[in-house]
């Protein structure tokens, strides 16, 4: 497989009267490529490697566009740091939009690529969208029950409180009261499993634009969202990348959904939550995840 040189492009679409900011990968040389959306995971931004896969993709000839959701990073809302999964499928569904505007990509050759938080959205909204070529959910969650339960009864009455202030903040019109999205084991967050801390940071490049908070509202609607249930309905072909030793979203729930899945193929890792981004594991991953979509976009 040749590999290619890229050009990445800073770009905007508009979700719901707010931008979103993101990166375009542009294969030079191929005419119409096809193209991949990217978008991340709980509360992370487009800087946090999702431009390490997306130069992947366009490296094999496939055009990448990696955004960031509206309320975090350099994309617009207000207020900052609200996560809904509401607005976030909207956002989704506006980068599919953008994509079918542009000339310089095949319109008809369309992927999504989640992970984490987002890769239970691309599950989500693979099931919505059947005209997609293909799909991919690394280490996605899939289940809110099974990750309230990863972080357990303690972690969840801690954030209870935050929660009840916040509801109220936001019928007052105030500021939200946020809680971190990842601490140490024991601590106030979302995620506060041994490798969420270090394996979040470890993400975040010199000068990025994440922000380890988010809107403590958010919480209960996390703990009702189950886009696993979503996978029987996806018509595309889509490949789950699985993570054995996730600490926050456990593997077990992950590979009953994935089975599933009509055209789902299944990859499973030796590796953490928070390991997949980096060195040999996300060389693994990467690899599969190249030879899927050239496989179901290209025809290789």
């Amino acid at each position: 497989m040749s590999t290619h040189t890229f050009t990445r492009h800073d770009v905007r679409f508009d979700s719901s009267g707010d931008d979103c900011a993101a990166w375009l990968y542009l294969p030079d040389g191929v005419t119409s490529p096809p193209v991949v959306v990217l978008g991340h995971g709980l509360g992370a931004t487009r800087d946090m490697r999702l431009d390490a896969y997306a130069e992947r993709f366009a490296q094999a000839g496939i055009a990448a566009l990696a955004f960031t959701y509206r309320h975090f990073g350099d994309s617009e809302g207000s207020p900052r740091q609200l996560l809904s999964i509401k607005r976030q499928l909207s956002d989704w569904d506006a980068a599919l939009d953008h994509v079918q505007t542009r000339e310089d990509v095949d319109r008809t050759r369309v992927a999504v690529w989640g992970s984490s938080f987002g890769g239970g959205h691309a599950i989500t909204v693979a099931s919505r969208h059947p005209e997609l070529s293909a799909a991919i959910a690394q280490c996605p969650f899939t289940d809110g029950l099974a990750s309230a339960r990863a972080l357990g009864p303690r972690g969840t009455m801690k954030v209870l409180p935050s929660v009840a202030r916040d509801v109220v903040a936001a019928a007052r019109g105030r500021a939200p009261v946020t809680i971190p999205l990842a601490a140490k084991p024991g601590a106030l967050a979302l995620m506060n499993a041994p490798d969420a801390l270090e394996g979040y940071l470890a993400l975040v490049p010199p000068g990025g634009t994440f922000v380890n908070e988010v809107a403590a509202r958010v919480a209960p609607t996390i703990t009702t969202y189950r886009p696993g249930k979503a996978a029987r309905r996806v018509v595309p072909p889509i490949l789950f990348c699985i993570t054995n030793q996730d600490t926050v979203t456990p593997a077990a729930e992950t590979l009953a959904y994935a089975k599933t899945a009509p055209r789902g193929e299944i990859k499973e890792y030796d590796a953490g939550h928070f390991d997949i981004y980096l060195g040999d594991a996300f060389e693994a991953v990467v690899a599969d995840q190249v030879e899927f979509l050239s496989r179901h976009l290209q025809g290789a």
